[in-house]
């Protein structure tokens, strides 16, 4: 049975068009995204959202609130505290800049996207409910990059709560794609008295699903996502609860994940390294796209 996996119908010749030379690859921008958990009756949760369809970047695909660094994200005005940027810079193998404005990137996204601040007054404090019109005002503002992070804190009296979060996965778009991320994946647990919603232009739907509901829908063709998505649902699989995820993100390997591409004949092999479930198998003349009953 077909799965939901994403797949572009311009990825053979663009694939095609790399091996020849005659493509160049864009480079990848630095992006982060977070799966935010929550523990029910029924087991942890965790919030997706569905881009849109007329999305040029994997549109109809859940995925995490998530976006693209802010070139201001690595401002040093940034109100931080739980581990320092030194220690963020040695777990996510980057230097001290790049992972402030990464961490950044994950809680800011995460603001603009879902509605969700992982901030608070002080190193043992979070906010709580983000949803007046005031908070509103300046989520916009942040949206339409009018304000940044390290200003928005700055006005609300709040420093970043870096020991919220738990890098998780690393992944970057393959080469032959024509929009390129180099993604840090971490995990988070919904903060007491916040509450999600679709606040993002991106997508037209959210969910608060078990990682295990999520991964059968993938597989019975219903749900539309791409590799990463699948593959950080499957891991997020073996922790019962959200502390438990978060215990265990120390220990979780943040080498980077790089899809490969090659020509055997007519046949184009497209896989990930280390993730041998999402191998594919392209014959010349074969229409690309969704699987059948992928989410639109």
């Amino acid at each position: 049975m077909a799965n939901g996996q994403w797949y572009p119908p311009e990825w053979p010749d663009r694939i095609r068009a790399l091996a020849a030379g005659t493509l160049t690859p864009v480079e990848a921008r630095r992006a982060a995204t977070v799966m935010l958990l929550k523990d029910t009756g029924t087991g942890t949760v965790v919030h997706m959202l569905r881009r849109r369809t007329s999305m040029a970047f994997a549109g109809g695909a859940y995925a995490y609130p998530g976006g693209g660094v802010d070139p201001r994200d690595d401002d040093r005005a940034v109100g931080w505290t739980g581990p320092t940027r030194a220690w963020w810079a040695n777990r996510l193998g980057v230097d001290e800049n790049t992972a402030q404005a990464i961490v950044c990137a994950a809680v800011r996204e995460t603001y603009e996207e879902s509605g969700v601040l992982l901030a608070g007054p002080g190193p043992d404090t979070v906010v709580g409910d983000t949803t007046g019109a005031d908070w509103e005002a300046e989520r916009a503002a942040l949206v339409a990059r009018d304000l940044s992070f390290a200003e928005f804190l700055d006005r609300r009296g709040l420093v970043l709560r870096s020991d919220l979060l738990g890098a998780w996965a690393r992944w970057i778009t393959p080469e032959f794609e024509a929009r390129r991320y180099d993604t840090w994946f971490f995990v988070a647990a919904l903060p007491e008295g916040q509450r999600t919603r679709n606040a993002s232009t991106e997508a037209d739907r959210t969910v608060w699903i078990t990682p295990d509901q999520a991964v059968a829908g993938y597989d019975r063709g219903d749900l539309l996502m791409m590799p990463p998505t699948v593959a950080t649902l499957r891991s997020l699989s073996a922790h019962p609860t959200a502390a438990a995820a978060l215990a265990a993100a120390p220990e979780q390997d943040l080498e980077p994940v790089l899809a490969r591409a090659r020509l055997d004949g007519d046949e184009i092999v497209l896989s990930w390294p280390g993730h041998e479930e999402f191998t594919k198998h392209v014959a010349a003349g074969t229409p690309a796209g969704p699987a059948r009953g992928a989410a639109r």
